[in-house]
Formats: C-alpha cells, sequence, structure tokens
C-alpha cells in the first residue's frame, strides 16, 4: 500500500470518526429536547387532572377522573384495578373508546415516563400509580401523547446525517487523494529519476524543484547535490575504465609483433649456433684453445665453407641462454595473448559461431593434449556421448577453453592421472576434465574464476599468470554455458563444463541472433 493510499485512509479514518461523534452527539440533542417539549406537554396535562377515591352502596372502589384537557394531541386513560374498568379520553370516529396497553398491577407500576406502541403509531405516557393511604395500589393515571411527527422527524434526520456524514467522508477521501497526490508528487520524481538511474538510462537525470522551501524541497535539494556528484564520479570512473581497456587491448597488440620477432631471431640464432658447434666438434684440427666466435673462412677444415668456430663450453652456456630467452619469450607472448582476450571481454566482444561438432573437436584437442609439459598420465575416457551432438559456438575459443583446463590439471598434477571425458544430461553436454592432483579447500573455489588469482601463490607449486580460469569463464559465458567444480584438497578436482545442445529446431533462431547481433 503506497503512502498516498495510506494518508488518505487515515486522514478519511479520523474525518469519519470526527463525523460519527458529530453525528450522534447531534441526534441524541436533537432528540433529547424534541422528546422534551412532550415531556413538558404531557407534565402541564396531567398537573390540571384531579382523581377521587370513593365507594358505591356495594362498597365496590370507585375512581373519578375531574379537570380539564388544555392539550390537544393529549389523551388521558383511567385504570381500575380492583374492578378493572378502563376509561380512555381517545375515541373513533363513531365514538368508541381506544384503549392503551397499560401495565398490570403485578408488575408493580412506577410513576414516570414510558414509551410504547399501540395501534401502529408510537406514543409516550406520563403515568402515575393511584394509592390508598394504606399504600395499596388501586388505580393508574396514563397521560398519553402521539409522537408520531417527533419520530418521523428523528428518522429523518438520522438518514440525513448517516447520508451527509458518507457523502462529507467520500469527498474527503477523494479531495484528500488528491492533495496527498500533489503533497507526495515530489517523491515520486525522485523515485523515477532513481528507477532511470538504476537502469543506467541517463545520469544526468535531475528531479524537478517545485513549490516552496519546504522540506520537500530541501530534500529534493540534497538529492539533486547528491546525483551530481555521483555522475561526476560515475563518469570519472567511467573514462579510467575505458582508459584502463584501451590500454591493454593497446598494450597487447603493439607486444604481440616485437614478441613475435624476438621468438624468430631467438630460433634462428639457436639454429646457427647449434650449426657452429656441430662444426667444431666435426673439425679434425679443432683447437678448444681457439678465439671463440671467431669466422676463418677457408681455414674451418670443411672446404672453405665459412661455418662459425665455436669453444664447446661456451657454445652450451650460450645455448642454455637462449634456451631461457624462448622459454621466456614464450611465457610473454601466452600472458599478452591471454591480456588481448580479456580486453576482448571487458569490450563486449562477441565471438562469431557456427555449428561445430564436438566429438572431432574434442578427439583433436585429447590427441595434441599429449604432447603437452606434464607429468602426470593423460587418459581420456568415455567420449561416446558426444557423438552426433553440436553447439552453437566458436570451434578455437572451444579448443583453448579445454586446453586452458588440461593445462591447469597438469601443473597441479604432479603424479598420478589427468582424465578427459563427456557426460549428457537432456539438452546439455557435459566436458569432464579431472585429476588427481593437489586439489584445492572450500575458500579457494569461489576465487578460482578471478583474474590473477592463483590457488596455491601461498606455496608456490606451479608458475603461471593467473588468467587462465577467467578466460575460460568468458569463453563459457559467451557460450551460454556453465562450468561446475568439485574438489578436495589433497584428492583432486573435477571441472565439468556444460554447454547447451544444439537441436534442429534451434538452427533457425540461432541463426537471427546472429544476424541480430550484426546489425546492431
Amino acid at each position: 500500500m503506497s503512502i498516498r493510499l495510506r494518508l488518505t485512509l487515515w486522514y478519511s479514518g479520523v474525518l469519519a470518526f470526527t463525523m460519527l461523534a458529530l453525528g450522534v452527539g447531534l441526534y441524541l440533542f436533537v432528540q433529547y429536547n424534541t422528546y422534551d417539549n412532550t415531556r413538558e406537554q404531557l407534565r402541564n396535562q396531567f398537573n390540571q387532572l384531579n382523581v377521587h377515591v370513593s365507594y358505591d352502596v356495594f362498597r365496590d372502589l370507585r375512581l373519578n377522573l375531574s379537570g380539564r384537557l388544555g392539550y390537544e394531541g393529549t389523551y388521558v386513560q383511567l385504570v381500575n384495578y380492583s374492578n378493572g374498568q378502563v376509561r380512555s379520553s381517545a375515541q373513533t370516529v363513531d365514538g368508541t373508546e381506544v384503549h392503551f396497553p397499560y401495565p398490570k398491577l403485578e408488575d408493580s407500576p412506577k410513576p414516570g415516563y414510558v414509551r410504547f406502541t399501540a395501534h401502529g403509531y408510537n406514543f409516550m405516557a406520563y403515568q402515575y400509580p393511584i394509592s390508598l393511604p394504606n399504600g395499596r395500589t388501586v388505580g393508574l393515571l396514563q397521560v398519553i401523547a402521539n409522537t408520531q411527527s417527533e419520530d418521523a422527524f428523528l428518522d429523518g434526520l438520522r438518514t440525513i446525517l448517516v447520508i451527509s456524514s458518507l457523502a462529507v467522508i467520500l469527498i474527503a477521501f477523494t479531495i484528500g487523494l488528491f492533495i496527498a497526490d500533489k503533497a507526495l508528487r515530489p517523491i515520486e520524481e525522485v523515485i523515477q529519476a532513481t528507477n532511470r538511474i538504476e537502469s543506467g538510462e541517463n545520469l544526468s537525470v535531475r528531479i524537478a524543484r517545485r513549490g516552496p522551501n519546504d522540506e520537500m524541497g530541501r530534500l529534493t535539494d540534497t538529492l539533486n547535490g547528491m546525483l551530481a556528484r555521483l555522475e561526476r564520479a560515475y563518469n570519472d570512473l567511467e573514462e579510467a575504465y575505458k582508459a584502463q581497456r584501451r590500454f591493454v587491448s593497446d598494450a597487447s597488440h603493439e607486444l604481440r609483433t616485437p614478441l613475435t620477432t624476438i621468438r624468430g631471431n631467438i630460433d634462428l640464432l639457436r639454429r646457427m649456433w647449434q650449426s657452429g658447434a656441430t662444426a667444431v666438434e666435426a673439425s679434425p684440427g679443432g683447437d678448444s684453445g681457439s678465439d671463440a666466435g671467431a669466422r676463418e673462412p677457408g681455414t674451418d677444415g670443411t672446404g672453405g665453407t665459412g661455418a662459425i668456430v665455436l669453444d664447446p663450453e661456451r657454445a652450451a652456456l650460450t645455448l642454455e641462454a637462449m634456451r631461457d630467452i624462448a622459454e621466456e619469450a614464450e611465457r610473454m607472448s601466452r600472458l599478452v595473448s591471454d591480456l588481448l582476450s580479456l580486453a576482448r571481454a571487458d569490450a563486449g566482444y562477441v565471438m562469431e559461431k557456427t555449428e561445430v561438432e564436438l566429438l572431432p573437436l574434442v578427439e583433436e584437442v585429447a590427441r595434441n593434449a599429449v604432447h603437452l609439459p606434464r607429468k602426470a598420465d593423460f587418459r581420456v575416457g568415455d567420449l561416446t556421448p558426444l557423438a552426433g551432438v553440436r553447439v552453437l559456438g566458436n570451434a578455437d575459443y572451444l579448443r583453448q577453453l579445454l586446453f586452458i583446463f588440461i593445462e591447469n590439471a597438469f601443473k597441479y598434477t604432479p603424479e598420478g592421472y589427468v582424465l578427459l571425458e563427456a557426460a549428457r544430461e537432456a539438452d546439455q553436454v557435459g566436458l569432464i576434465v579431472a585429476d588427481t592432483g593437489i586439489g584445492m579447500s572450500s575458500g579457494e573455489v569461489p576465487h578460482i574464476f578471478e583474474r590473477f588469482y592463483r590457488a596455491d601463490e601461498s606455496r608456490g607449486k606451479t608458475s603461471g599468470t593467473g588468467l587462465g580460469l577467467a578466460i575460460a569463464k568468458w569463453i563459457i559465458d559467451e557460450h551460454r554455458g556453465s562450468v561446475e567444480v568439485r574438489t578436495r584438497e589433497g584428492e583432486g578436482t573435477m571441472f565439468t563444463i556444460w554447454l547447451p545442445v544444439l537441436f534442429s529446431g534451434d538452427r533457425d533462431s540461432a541463426i537471427m541472433d546472429e544476424a541480430d547481433r550484426t546489425n546492431d
């Protein structure tokens, strides 16, 4: 329930209670005054009457009424309890007396005002018991007035009060809702502005300032100031983030060319030095004490081919240094490739995807994975669940994905084996890479896909950059897949990569998705 509606309901409830109390009070006041006139009339009529008690010759008690009926619309009724005789001044058109209800003697009638209904009309009566000196009640005098007009007036007043109260409450509810809506309009504008900011549409949105400098105005000014600071901070952060992405992307592109050149030249030098070292060992007059690295055309015993003369010890050291350079260049090349992949992911790069048959791709990866540096055995399990299975993806990135997990398993498995197999569940296919390596603790698992995070950093058992699994997670997300991790420290780890299977009915929609992305 909104604040506007709650305020209106509270306001209407208070008004309804006030109207009820006022209506009840007004009705009781009018009712008392209306019947007070009737009571005054009855008292005046009663004061003009006299009742005489006498006995006839048979000692029967008789009641004689004297006085004047001075008020129109009032009736007098005298009841003789001793003989049951009732005398009434009310008569019909034909002169017949009309008797009214009266209390029985055994009910011990009390003096005072009573109300009753008779002959379809409402009446009020002032009754007074007639008693002998010994206290015996022998009769009852009633002065009666018809209150039909007063009752009708009060009924009309009650109806008017109820209807007018309901109308006032309804009007007040409507007006209150309108006033609350106007009063709380700035809050609604605050909500709309924050919703637009939350959805990322426009951080320059500001709340319109209306009305006097009241609490809502000051709140609006405070929120606008906060939004301005948030916009500046977000813009600064966005610029820094763009600059970082540009730096990583540019650095990756710029470093790939020199690294490729370095690797090519190192490979050339290695072949040259290996050729020179072989020539020195094959020379019949080779002198280990000669100047190393001197070129002696025509005197090297090789028929004047001009081969490089090397000192064997220096040649071995040089070859070792070149191997180290080549390994470092290879590592830097992998790092740059990883940074380039992550830069593409940050920039929103969308892979080009086609139908990929998984079984040939996984078998190819399995054949090539045998040649990776490793200490553990490599086993290929059951791949038959992949038979005939196609996915919508990028074959190169899927190969890279599998190599990342397999290389990672080799790194952390000093002994035992690494297993590659497949599984199938409903509309998903799973690629499983399991090892018997060092495993991970439960606290490390949530962080393994973070960039530059390494589970064994404190132990220093393996080398690496900590980017492989971050790239793997990006590739999995791009293929709308998921990854499941099961591990136990000291026993090994199992990664299950789940990819959605591409059925025949999905191909048209997949092609449409790719077309839509291209148009965007």
